[in-house]
């Protein structure tokens, strides 16, 4: 008993010292963790923590255990005839000692409530609640009497000696909250790797600002998307300043029309089921349908498809034959997969996206990962699931859509491109070096072009590194690596035949000596190191062959050393000039001979050129800015799609 007595002394002690004092009633009485409204307001403010034991030898009552010494609530009056017991405080004003035969039970009914609020407080704070302090819990915000009855219905809400604090503690609804807050912890720290680059923000006006300030609240993890919107906004700027009903086009336009994201679940030759993630987004059809490319790629995403999409827009809006914008594609990787599981993939992504296509809805095109094979079957699935052939499919097999030039038109464009940026400052293409990153179908034409043009393309590049022929390439080299990437095997097999090459892994080229350079691998391989290598290189001309090759600070580098640079808007004038041609029926494109074929894409190329130039200097941007090409064609391709959404109304 004295050991009892010692205990609940310790207690009382401990909590005079605290300046905040607990509930403490009768052995059959509710133990409330609330507080009293007389107490000292200064206990909102104080910490809270456990008592500790100083009778290490005291036997430890567990969680379930303790309720076997819990005696049940003395109602006021009594109950069966006996008297309430005497509250201890009273017991000790008037100097008696309080004898009870239940001394041994309430020992360690203190020490389990003790253990308790140890272990309680750390998840519990103190705050002010319709003028009286309460405790609450951290997980839900609330205090001990709200949880009362758990919804769980678990059988510790009957059990009115435990604490409203200790018993929703104890409930199936806190600890399931703990466990979702836990797992929201483990989720965050998972991904936050995965964010490899923050998205780089650039100085604009606060009207500029105010509407990326909106995106980043929609779309905070959509790096690619954002990265994107920003290039065009800042270059657009003068647009907004000089007509302010603009503003409200952007923001807009800068919204999707549609976004489709679907489940693809495929068998491959091992009879194993595989889901991946189709994606299609239909960015605008305010200047016509939609026509786009098809990514199969393991990092494509939504935001990955937003800015394909997005790009995609204002690529079709200048040119002449006016088109929506639209882009999709899946995080499927066909390397390495055998041709009938590519088949099979093919056909349950069509099983899905079938519904959104059509010649006056949208018309899918090859991007990365997609070529001719991927295309036919594509094709083949979406002919037998809409039962009517339409040539809406744009790719090279002239048999069921497209043109035989299809292929080229794109690396040939780029090339012609650089060749009309060099004779406006005065230069030929003709000696100069060029670097060229990549090794699929753009690549090779431009690598093909280059040579036609008497140039002296000394690199390609793919997955592992990066090729480096100090004498160029000819077309005898040429030869060599379009067979070497056909079989899919290593550009290290180059060097078996021509030793005095080089190849280094895990690089990129643009640190060799070049005059151009000719991005055509993927969106963002150029950052600050690169571009300063690049700089460094002697290079003066970047022509963009893939979208968005150059990060927002690599961009701000190059303009500061006066490096010009043609946007992947403009120079894919070629390309998108024969696929919106070959939809036309009034054009024969299997009749044309390559002579036509090139003269037809020159004229798109110089006609484009001439527009974004001529809307950069109507903005006053000089035709000396490195710049200049870059605002003229996103401020030309804006005008173009705001123009038709002004006219259409609010649609």
């Amino acid at each position: 008993m004295n050991s009892s007595m010692d205990e609940i002394n310790l207690l009382r002690q401990h909590q005079r010292h605290q300046q905040h004092h607990l509930s403490v009633r009768g052995i059959g009485e509710e133990i409330d963790l609330e507080i009293d409204q007389c107490e000292d307001p200064t206990f909102s403010g104080a910490a809270l923590e456990g008592v500790t034991s100083h009778h290490p030898q005291d036997p430890i009552v567990t969680a379930d255990d303790h309720k076997s010494f819990l005696i049940p609530c003395s109602q006021p009056g009594g109950v069966d005839g006996q008297p309430q017991p005497t509250p201890p405080q009273a017991e000790e004003r008037a100097g008696m000692p309080r004898l009870s035969s239940h001394t041994k039970k309430k020992k360690k009914v203190v020490k389990k409530w003790r253990d308790e609020w140890a272990d309680t407080y750390k998840w519990a704070y103190v705050a002010v609640h319709d003028n009286t302090s309460r405790i609450f819990c951290t997980v839900c915000k609330e205090y001990g009497r709200k949880h009362r009855r758990n919804p769980y219905g678990n059988e510790g809400s009957r059990n009115m000696q435990m604490s409203a604090l200790e018993e929703h503690n104890n409930s199936l609804l806190h600890k399931e909250a703990l466990r979702l807050q836990s797992a929201s912890k483990e989720k965050v720290q998972l991904q936050t790797p995965e964010i490899e680059r923050p998205v780089y923000v650039k100085a604009l006006s606060k009207t500029a600002a105010s509407i990326l300030e909106s995106l980043f609240k929609k779309d905070p993890h959509e790096a690619e998307f954002i990265q994107s919107i920003q290039e065009v906004v800042h270059s657009i700027e003068p647009v907004l300043v000089k007509n302010s009903q603009y503003v409200q086009i952007l923001e807009r336009l800068l919204e999707p029309e549609r976004c489709f994201i679907f489940r693809v679940p495929w068998v491959d030759d091992r009879g194993e089921v595989h889901v991946n993630r189709g994606f299609r987004v239909q960015f605008s059809q305010a200047l016509g349908p939609c026509r786009g490319g098809l990514r199969f790629h393991p990092s494509m995403n939504l935001s990955v498809a937003k800015f394909l999409a997005f790009e995609q827009t204002l690529k079709n809006a200048l040119s002449l034959y006016k088109l929506g914008g639209a882009a999709g594609g899946s995080d499927f990787d066909p390397k390495g997969k055998s041709e009938v599981e590519v088949m099979r993939f093919c056909q349950s992504f069509m099983d899905e996206l079938y519904r959104y296509l059509g010649p006056d809805q949208d018309f899918p095109a090859e991007d990365v990962g997609v070529g001719p094979r991927e295309m036919g079957f594509l094709f083949g699935q979406y002919r037998r699931l809409s039962g009517h052939f339409q040539g809406n499919f744009t790719g090279p097999k002239i048999f069921w859509s497209g043109s035989s030039f299809r292929t080229e038109a794109t690396g040939y464009g780029l090339v012609f491109f650089a060749r009309v940026v060099l004779a406006d400052m005065n230069k030929e293409l003709k000696g100069l070096r060029c670097a060229i990153s990549g090794s699929g179908k753009i690549a090779m034409h431009v690598l093909e072009k280059l040579l036609s043009c008497e140039a002296i393309p000394v690199t390609v590049s793919d997955s592992e590194g990066y090729l480096f022929d100090g004498d160029g390439f000819d077309y005898v080299k040429y030869t060599l690596i379009r067979n070497i990437k056909a079989q899919q095997r290593s550009l290290k097999e180059y060097l078996k035949t021509f030793p005095r090459a080089k190849y280094i892994n895990d690089a990129k080229p643009w640190g060799e000596q070049c005059d151009i350079a000719f991005p055509c691998a993927s969106q963002n391989e150029i950052d600050q190191g690169e571009a300063l290598s690049i700089i460094s290189s002697g290079c003066r001309v970047l022509v963009e062959c893939s979208n968005m090759p150059c990060t927002g600070q690599a961009v701000d580098i190059l303009r500061k050393a006066k490096v010009h640079v043609a946007p992947a808007k403009a120079t894919a004038a070629g390309g998108v000039a024969v696929g919106e041609l070959e939809l036309n029926p009034e054009f024969s494109l299997m009749q044309w001979s390559v002579e036509d074929f090139e003269n037809k894409i020159q004229e798109a190329v110089k006609q484009t050129y001439d527009r974004s130039m001529k809307a950069a200097q109507e903005y006053g941007i000089l035709k000396e800015n490195p710049e200049s090409l870059v605002h003229g064609a996103n401020i030309s391709a804006f005008l173009n799609i705001a123009q038709a959404m002004t006219d259409q109304g609010c649609v």
